[in-house]
């Protein structure tokens, strides 16, 4: 267990790096070529500097990974699929190895306390073709989508962590989603862990319409009534994970987690007569770490 008191100045300089987050969640980093040693990569000076950024140069541990999911074919329907969901994460050389969600997307912990981690932080959202499922016939295609923001994580103590995502999407939407989650960690034994918590969701109205809204047009070829999305509390639910480390390198992982549409996505008719507003996922996985160096 860490001190769970800091000292003054820690505490000082922490909020001078929250200030700072929204510069940091425009860092890179860069990615090994080869995962079987550490690796030298040689940036470019940035043409700017920002106070209290730390810098990117250094030694980085990188950990990669997939799992399987059996999860929703696309939100709001009733029917599973099951898919592969990549993991990534890159944090500091020798800072702690730190409790990590399924929920979690892929993400750079460009600044790290400990027992506070911040960074940019992506997500790909998988297309929706109306012409492969009979319950979206009629309605629009929706393209992929990248979401790409910030998130901040916090530890008040070893057990427990609260994190936020926050993306703009860009491409089959335009809005933003906020994803917050908090969970609760149970060592067991050796490297076996037990975590689990709440979860919610909000989303802007760009991003909730591509997926949720009947126009009219659409609304005549589908038969059912127009609707128009907006934004709000978007979902609400819980998620479990039981996860194993076999040595500093590997870990394996499984997990349920479980949201309830919210708002308009709950109200949609493509949700209350074609599908279904209870939305569960079962995965497991397994994800390596090693080391690389950028000067």
């Amino acid at each position: 267990m860490r001190e769970f008191f800091r000292s003054c100045a820690a505490k000082t300089a922490r909020r001078a790096v929250v200030a700072a987050l929204p510069a940091a969640f425009g860092g890179v980093a860069a990615f090994p070529g080869q995962a079987a040693a550490q690796t030298a990569f040689t940036l470019p000076a940035p043409p700017f500097s920002v106070p209290f950024l730390p810098s990117v140069s250094g030694n980085w541990t990188v950990m990669i990974g997939a799992s399987g999911a059996s999860k929703p074919d696309f939100e709001g329907t009733n029917h599973t699929k099951f898919t592969p969901v990549p993991i990534f994460a890159i944090r500091r050389s020798g800072t702690v190895d730190q409790f990590r969600s399924p929920r979690d997307n892929a993400s750079i912990a460009i600044v790290d306390f400990g027992d506070f981690r911040a960074g940019p932080v992506g997500k790909f959202v998988t297309s929706r073709k109306a012409s492969r499922y009979p319950e979206l016939s009629g309605l629009a295609d929706v393209n992929a989508a990248f979401e790409l923001g910030g998130f901040v994580e916090y530890f008040p103590v070893d057990w427990f962590r609260v994190r936020n995502e926050t993306r703009q999407g860009l491409g089959g939407h335009h809005g933003i989603v906020s994803d917050f989650s908090a969970d609760f960690i149970v060592p067991v034994f050796g490297g076996l862990i037990v975590s689990a918590g709440p979860r919610f969701t909000l989303e802007s109205a760009k991003a909730v319409s591509p997926y949720f809204s009947i126009d009219t047009v659409h609304a005549m070829a589908t038969g059912l009534p127009v609707f128009d999305a907006k934004g709000g509390a978007h979902s609400a639910g819980a998620g479990a994970q039981v996860s194993y480390r076999i040595n500093p390198k590997w870990e394996v992982h499984s997990y349920i987690e479980y949201d309830r549409l919210l708002g308009d996505a709950s109200k949609s008719p493509i949700v209350t007569v074609r599908g279904s507003a209870n939305q569960t996922t079962f995965g497991v996985g397994a994800s390596y770490s090693f080391d690389v160096k950028v000067q």
